[in-house]
């Protein structure tokens, strides 16, 4: 029995492991804090709350007897609910069979409800039967009468029909013909009837003669003129003859055709088709004769006759009449955004005082707009050959003005003025999309632009770029003597104060011709059908004018880069290992800033207005003169220490005059544009740590090449020859110094941090260190 207990207890023990499902549910069902009642209950650690020490086991006879006793009061609560189970199935069977009885019964008096009620509706059907044959018979009684009644007024209605037609009794034949119709739309079912059919069939044959009829009436009431088709200088008379008739029809006819059959302007919409199509003919057959003036008058009294059309008709008629929104662009001073509306003259000319006015919207659309019109832009090519033709008139009188009355005066007040040829040849392009817009806006906007194109180029090369200076090489050199007897305000640049007027003038211009072209590629884009705006595109010629600015800048530096040459090949020539001791700046350097002097404020004042382009000038100028200087910094050799302290005495002082030279000689000072200021100290530092390098001893050979791998990070064996030869060193040092070079040159000393060998004031004598202490507090001075 002993042995079988184990076995009993594990049996109770899996067979008390529930489903998760199921616990969850009792613990909802019979919701309970009881540590026995958990599903995860451990015995361990409940015996363990229980007697949490050794103290707590003095009454384990008390905690026995607890749960002996609630294990009594569980199997009393089992037991009652076993045995409360036992009558369960018997108290069902008897239940259900009372149900059962129940629902027979329930059932046997539905079937009688359904048995009373079919009766109570066959007796309702025998009383109500007469009633409904009674009904049926009214109905189709009214029906009868009320399509007899229509019979006859149909009858009635077209014999009244035949006999007004035939009196021409216009005015009671159309109230009477709209009921007629109405009322044989209640015979469309009967149209099988004989009788039917042929009133239907009179009633179509009154509606063709009566429509036959008032067209004959019309056409004798609006005789032929008889006139001839006039050519196109004779347009005008077409239009003022179809004014004449349509005052004479409302006079005479107006009353005599509802307000809302629009007769007038229909009239009116016919005559347009007519003339568009007689006007097509004849030009198709005297298109040589047509000429632009001719044309242009023709068009401008068709698209007056259209706007007179606008205002007298709403457009009603017109099956395609599309009303567009106006579109009212932002005022600017270039001559592409200004107001376009305005009264136009014969020759649609543009007066130069509607600039000045302010913005006005644009006339609204006009729903006739090309109804006639449109048969002349087949012929537009002789507008725009014409336009082809006058402007390359005009630029060759710009060639022709500019070569009499010369380039522009100087004028430092106002900056670099503009070529007023430029604003002539917008103001006239201007005039040619207006004119070309009114006229057409498919294919002829194209050819146009094409020939915009063709002469925005002609104006780069042949005015622009046709009028640079051009530069001429000179040879001669600046000796020592030279440059020691040149006077202040000497002329050494090339070009002349006229001459660098006339580039800035040329480069401001270029930059006013590269804004107002895209400008006008924009309103292009605007005028133009919206199929053919992607083969708009001034790019090229956008391009040309930037060649052109930069040509000018380039010409500019070229000037001042060649005033400059001279002085620096002095530098170059001078000799440097002779000098005994510093002094003030040597001759060379004050002519290169008397040249700065002389130049940059005459272009700065003429590209006030485009200061951009006069930072790109002085950009250029550094990166040009920088790299020239160090150049003929490598040709000054050999150098001695004096000379390579009056060298770097002579380098900062260039280094701050060019730092100053945007703003050199302005009363007002400006901060130099930072990306000029990083080029010229990047550049001029690199000539300081050259020199540098050259005051330093070569003693001993390492220190001297770890100090150039700092102070110039340049690892081209060219460059630190050139340093070698300006040292002067001779030919079996300099082997020895480059294989030592190229032995440090590719890992850098791992104690270049630490030792401070590169400096050099550290390695070098006492003597060498108080002359460059001496050079500082000099150039100091100086500041």
């Amino acid at each position: 029995m002993e042995e079988d207990e184990p076995e009993l207890a594990a049996g109770l023990e899996a067979a008390l492991e529930l489903a998760p499902a199921v616990q969850a549910a009792i613990e909802q069902v019979f919701p309970s804090q009881d540590p026995l009642d958990r599903a995860d209950f451990n015995a361990v650690e409940y015996i363990n709350t229980l007697f949490p020490t050794e103290q707590s086991l003095a009454n384990i006879d008390e905690v026995v007897n607890k749960i002996r006793l609630k294990i009594r009061r569980l199997d009393d609560n089992i037991r009652t609910v076993v045995r409360g189970q036992t009558n369960v199935g018997q108290d069902g069977r008897q239940a259900l069979e009372e149900a059962q009885k129940a629902i027979q019964q329930l059932f046997g008096k539905i079937k009688d409800i359904k048995d009373k009620a079919e009766k109570s509706e066959q007796m309702v059907k025998e009383i109500t039967r007469d009633i409904k044959q009674l009904d049926h018979a009214k109905r189709h009684l009214t029906t009868s009468i009320t399509t007899l009644n229509h019979l006859h007024m149909l009858a009635g209605g077209v014999d009244s029909l035949e006999a007004m037609t035939r009196r021409r009794q216009y005015g009671e034949v159309a109230n009477l013909l709209q009921g007629v119709v109405n009322v044989l739309e209640h015979f469309n079912k009967y149209m099988g009837i004989p009788q039917i059919r042929q009133l239907s069939e009179r009633v179509k044959a009154a509606q063709n003669e009566l429509g036959q009829q008032i067209l004959a009436d019309f056409e004798e009431a609006f005789p032929s003129q008889g006139t001839k088709v006039a050519w196109l200088d004779k347009i005008d008379r077409r239009y003022a003859w179809i004014k004449r008739q349509l005052v004479d029809y409302e006079e005479k006819y107006g009353r005599m055709f509802p307000p809302e059959w629009c007769m007038t302007e229909r009239i009116a919409v016919e005559f347009c088709h007519v003339t568009r199509t007689e006007l097509a003919k004849i030009m198709r057959t005297r298109a040589k004769e047509i000429e632009v003036k001719l044309l242009l008058f023709a068009i401008q009294r068709t698209t007056n006759f259209e706007g007179l059309l606008a205002k007298r008709f709403s457009g009603c008629t017109l099956a395609d009449g599309t009303v567009k929104k106006p579109e009212v662009p932002a005022p600017s001073t270039n001559p592409f955004l200004e107001d376009e509306t305005g009264t136009e003259t014969d020759e649609i000319v543009i007066e130069k005082s509607d600039m000045d006015k302010p913005k006005k919207p644009k006339v609204p659309d006009n729903p006739f707009h090309g109804i006639v019109s449109k048969c002349f832009e087949p012929h537009l090519y002789v507008y725009i050959e014409s336009q082809d033709k006058n402007l390359g008139e005009l630029i060759d009188r710009f060639v022709a003005d500019f070569k009499a009355q010369g380039p522009p005066k100087p004028n430092v007040d106002e900056g670099g003025a503009v070529l007023p040829s430029c604003a002539d040849l917008f103001v006239y392009y201007k005039k040619c999309m207006v004119q070309c817009s009114q006229l057409s806006t498919g294919e002829p906007m194209i050819a146009l632009t094409t020939i915009f194109q063709k002469y925005l180029r002609e104006y780069a090369w042949k005015i622009l770029s046709g009028n640079l200076p051009k530069t001429t090489s000179s040879s001669g050199g600046l000796t020592i003597t030279s440059l020691l007897k040149e006077k202040e305000g000497s002329e050494v640049a090339k070009f002349t104060l006229e001459e660098l007027c006339l580039i800035c003038s040329i480069l401001s211009t270029a930059e006013y011709c590269l804004a107002t072209t895209q400008q006008l590629e924009e309103k292009l884009k605007e005028k133009v059908d919206a199929s053919l705006v992607e083969r708009i595109n001034l790019t090229g010629e956008m391009d040309t004018f930037s060649i052109v600015i930069s040509n000018s800048i380039q010409l500019l530096v070229q000037d001042l880069d060649a005033a400059c040459d001279p002085a620096l090949t002095a530098m170059s020539k001078m000799q440097w290992q002779n000098v005994e001791h510093v002094g003030d700046q040597s001759p060379y350097v004050t002519s290169v800033i008397l040249h700065i002097k002389q130049n940059v404020p005459i272009i700065r004042d003429n590209l006030a207005s485009t200061r951009k382009y006069f930072t790109q000038f002085c950009i250029k100028f550094a990166n040009s003169f920088i790299p020239k200087f160090i150049n003929h910094l490598f040709k000054c050799k050999p150098i001695s220490m004096v000379g390579a302290e009056q060298l770097l005495l002579d380098t900062h002082s260039l280094k701050m005059v060019l730092l100053d030279l945007p703003s050199i000689g302005s009363q007002v000072v400006r901060k130099a544009p930072a990306s000029y200021t990083k080029i010229v100290v990047k550049g001029m530092t690199r000539a300081e740590m050259i020199l540098k390098v050259v005051m330093a001893p070569h003693e001993p050979p390492v220190v001297f090449v770890d100090n150039y791998i700092k102070l110039l990070a340049d690892c081209s064996t060219d460059t630190f020859q050139k340093i070698l030869d300006m040292k002067g060193l001779k030919r079996s040092e300099q082997s020895s110094m480059l294989d030592l070079f190229r032995q440090r040159l590719p890992a850098p000393p791992s104690g270049v941090e630490s030792t401070g060998s590169l400096s050099l004031s550290a390695p070098t004598p006492e003597q060498e260190s108080s002359r460059i202490r001496k050079l500082e507090k000099l150039i100091k001075k100086r500041l």
